[in-house]
């Protein structure tokens, strides 16, 4: 059963720069809509088990990566594919939206 990693600013380039997709969730403590997609995160981490890699990173405790990226609102999602942004969302939006821009990168 898959699971979602939780990222740092020490381990964030080293996981991103994969051949598989990875989707990554900036998210706070304190961010009401994160935790409505908190679980939506954890369900695709079980979904794409294999096929996908799904994060989080929290931005209070990993300022370089959220400046790096100019995340300002969260929950910001952002889809990479050899260290590259390939696809963003911004807010919290249904499970069929992220399974939908996660799938459209899964080779």
């Amino acid at each position: 059963m898959g699971k979602t990693l939780e990222l740092t600013d020490a381990t964030f380039d080293q996981t991103i720069n994969s051949e598989k997709p990875v989707l990554v969730d900036f998210w706070a403590e304190w961010c009401g809509p994160c935790k409505m997609i908190g679980p939506v995160v954890e369900e695709l981490a079980s979904d794409y088990d294999g096929k996908a890699v799904v994060a989080k990173l929290n931005v209070d405790e990993n300022p370089q990566v959220t400046a790096r990226f100019g995340v300002r609102s969260i929950p910001t999602l952002l889809v990479f594919k050899n260290g590259q942004v390939v696809d963003k969302q911004v807010g919290a939006v249904p499970k069929s939206v992220l399974a939908q821009k996660l799938q459209a990168q899964v080779v």
